[in-house]
C-alpha cells in the first residue's frame, strides 16, 4: 500500500476513534446483540431499528480498540438507510477485504470508506478487532440473543 493512502487510512480510523458516530444507545431499536472478544476484552452491542426489511438506523455502544471502536462508528454509518440482504452482501465484501479470503479483488467503490480498512490483513490479530461489530450486527439482524465472538 502506498504511504499517502496508509496515512489517510490511520488518520480515518483515529477520527472515527476518537469521534465515533452513533455511540449510544438507540432507544427506538428493535433489534440488538452482543460481540465479545475474549482474546483482547473488546465488548460492544450493537442496536438496530429494522422495519420493512430496512436498516432504519444503528448505534453501538462499548469499549475497545482504536480498531474495534472505528470499525463500529463506520458500520453504522454504512448500514443505515440500506435493505437487510445488502447489509449482509457488505458484511461479506467487508470479510473479505479484512481477511483477504473475498473470492474477487475487494470492490473499494462498493465498500466507500469501509476501504480503510484493506491494511488489518496484514495483521492476523486485528482481524478480530476489525470483525467483531460486524459478527455482532449478523446477529442482531437473525434476532438471536446469543453473544458474538471472534473464536
Amino acid at each position: 500500500m502506498n504511504p499517502e493512502l496508509r496515512e489517510l487510512y490511520q488518520a480515518v480510523i483515529l477520527d472515527h476513534n476518537k469521534k465515533p458516530r452513533n455511540f449510544r444507545v438507540l432507544e427506538e431499536a428493535n433489534r440488538s446483540a452482543e460481540g465479545f472478544n475474549p482474546l483482547c476484552g473488546d465488548r460492544v452491542t450493537v442496536y438496530l431499528d429494522v422495519e420493512d426489511g430496512v436498516v432504519r438506523k444503528a448505534s453501538f455502544q462499548g469499549s475497545g480498540c482504536a480498531i474495534s471502536t472505528a470499525s463500529a462508528s463506520l458500520m453504522t454509518q454504512a448500514v443505515e438507510g440500506r435493505p437487510v440482504d445488502e447489509v449482509r452482501r457488505l458484511f461479506e465484501r467487508f470479510h473479505g477485504l479484512v481477511t483477504g479470503s473475498g473470492r474477487e479483488a475487494p470492490d473499494a467503490e462498493a465498500l466507500g470508506k469501509l476501504a480503510v480498512f484493506s491494511g488489518v490483513r496484514e495483521f492476523p490479530a486485528r482481524v478480530k478487532c476489525a470483525t467483531l461489530v460486524w459478527h455482532a450486527l449478523e446477529k442482531a439482524l437473525e434476532g438471536k440473543q446469543e453473544v458474538a465472538t471472534t473464536e
